[in-house]
């Protein structure tokens, strides 16, 4: 009888909550409602758009037109562009741009997990750090994950100025709040007899940390570095756009510009970059296992 109580209280809960989501969906709709538009001719802008993108512009290294001429409306030329140079000069620019990304995911990443390992040390419950230490190191965790990283890059770009500088920092002030608090998940999870075993022989602070936990904890802050590394990659292409350097960059200049077909070859390359890391951390973590 109990179970059954049990049971209908855990489904009417769930009712209840099912039933508040709805309520706020349907609030978001109406309200709305004045503001949702598709625009003009969406079809025929989707297929325009769609041609464009089936046709990745890195083609016409091969396939474009040596002569290519742009004329005005009344037929005056005005000038005329070799599109096979035209694009290899931008693909050497997408190159330079790659790794301009990746340099800012990485180092950005480095520099996060470096800050955030004793933010997580101190917010670990089980290792009893001081608890207004534990306060500050949690309270500035959460504002760290709390802020995205294009604010943080828009602060940072006032401040240092355009370029890497701010992508790399904007990615370490977010990024160190999802590092302190897996670091912190995995030093909870520890077997803390050992710690303790370790403590029992007159061992200090440091030498718990680096017989005890450090071991147990490494394969665990690696993968879970691996993995932000890789969120960090994603995350870097898009810094660009606010002026802080890598592909964003391009994707914005080909946004403006509504150049569909150099779109998808930035998208191209960007969705290679990532899964080319993603299986290589994929087996990385594997191997640590």
């Amino acid at each position: 009888m109990n179970l059954w109580l049990h049971l209908r209280s855990g489904r009417l809960g769930f009712a209840v909550l099912a039933g508040l989501y709805a309520a706020v969906v349907l609030a978001c709709t109406v309200s709305l409602s004045g503001e949702l538009s598709l625009g003009r001719q969406p079809l025929a802008n989707l297929a325009r758009t769609l041609q464009e993108f089936v046709h990745p512009s890195f083609l016409d290294v091969w396939l474009g037109a040596e002569r290519l001429e742009y004329r005005s409306d009344d037929g005056t030329l005005l000038r005329v562009e070799n599109r096979r140079k035209a694009e290899a000069d931008f693909l050497k620019a997408v190159a330079r741009a790659t790794w301009n990304t990746f340099q800012i995911a990485t180092l950005g990443s480095l520099l996060a997990a470096l800050i955030a390992l004793p933010l997580g040390l101190l917010t670990a419950r089980n290792l009893h750090a001081p608890r207004p230490l534990a306060w500050v190191a949690n309270g500035l965790l959460n504002i760290a994950r709390s802020v995205h990283t294009l604010v943080f890059g828009l602060v940072l770009v006032g401040i240092v100025g355009l370029g890497p500088t701010a992508g790399i920092l904007a990615i370490a002030l977010h990024s160190l709040g999802t590092y302190g608090k897996l670091f912190a998940e995995h030093i909870e999870a520890l077997d803390m007899g050992a710690v303790e075993a370790v403590r029992a022989t007159g061992a200090g602070a440091d030498q718990v940390f680096f017989h005890a936990v450090w071991p147990s904890v490494l394969p665990q802050f690696v993968s879970s570095h691996l993995y932000v590394w890789e969120f960090n990659i994603r995350d870097s292409t898009i810094l660009g756009l606010i002026g802080a350097g890598g592909l964003g960059m391009l994707i914005s200049e080909a946004v403006s510009l509504f150049q569909w077909g150099r779109l998808a070859t930035l998208m191209l390359v960007v969705v290679a970059l990532v899964g080319v890391f993603d299986t290589a951390s994929r087996r990385i973590r594997e191997a640590l296992l």
